[in-house]
């Protein structure tokens, strides 16, 4: 018998002569930002790696890591993690495009940090403003327990200097792609969190990408509804032992 994913896999399938028209209505195209008005915003420095290695070395070097040292990472890491996973790369013909690929350019990932151990920022929660390259602040605690508990107990979020959560906004991928924006919107995701890891090497950290959450345990932690915008996949990164 067929299950969910199954039928997903099965329904969403292009085949020749047997795609619908679909019509845009551009009026409706949902924003590609989000943001937090009234939140207390922190601004990232604009931060290169001390010494650059290759893409043949990063590749070689890249593993999963799941042990970290209590030590914190810079707040000008944390500015490089955040923009090279998913930040502005460069601006053409009016179109802010971003260091990872995205279906449609319509970026309908956003990421979230809980913040462990990180030098100048309070523990707590913060919201990535792409735009600006900044952090919005959601909460301002200690929340290393409750992101481990979330990730099905796995100590590695507790003791990581950061956890990056990704989440999706769905309608602005199925605006364009329907249903089959869901296949889009977990391959995003994918880019993105490689890039975390890709630029995690080239810090001399490490990292650790995690699928295995209670989704509605997180979306609670970073203040999300699960319906129109719901978690997709986390990362931990850190310093590693």
């Amino acid at each position: 018998m067929d299950g969910t994913g199954d039928r997903f896999q099965r329904e969403t399938k292009y085949e020749p002569g047997k795609m619908s028209g679909h019509k845009l209505d551009w009026a409706a195209k949902p924003d590609l930002y989000k943001e937090y008005p009234q939140a207390v915003k922190t601004d990232l420095p604009v931060f290169e790696p001390s010494q650059p290695i290759s893409l043949d070395k990063t590749l070689r070097k890249r593993k999963s890591i799941r042990d970290f040292q209590a030590k914190p990472i810079s707040k000008g890491q944390l500015a490089y993690l955040l923009w090279a996973s998913t930040g502005i790369q460069r601006i053409k013909d009016g179109y802010e495009f971003r260091t990872a690929p995205s279906a449609g350019a319509l970026y309908p990932i956003e990421t979230y940090v809980v913040v462990n151990n990180v030098k100048s920022l309070e523990p707590g929660v913060y919201h990535y403003a792409i735009r600006s390259h900044q952090l919005e602040q959601l909460q301002q605690r200690d929340l290393s327990r409750q992101i481990a508990a979330a990730a099905l107990s796995q100590g590695m979020c507790a003791t990581a200097a950061a956890v990056f959560i990704w989440t999706a906004v769905f309608e602005r991928c199925k605006w364009k792609y329907g249903q089959r924006a869901y296949r889009y919107i977990y391959l995003d995701a994918g880019h993105i969190a490689e890039n975390l890891a890709l630029a995690a090497v080239s810090l001399n950290l490490g990292s650790c990408e995690i699928g295995a959450l209670y989704d509605d345990q997180v979306n609670a932690i970073i203040g999300i509804d699960g319906t129109e915008e719901s978690t997709i996949c986390m990362a931990a990164a850190g310093v590693p032992q």
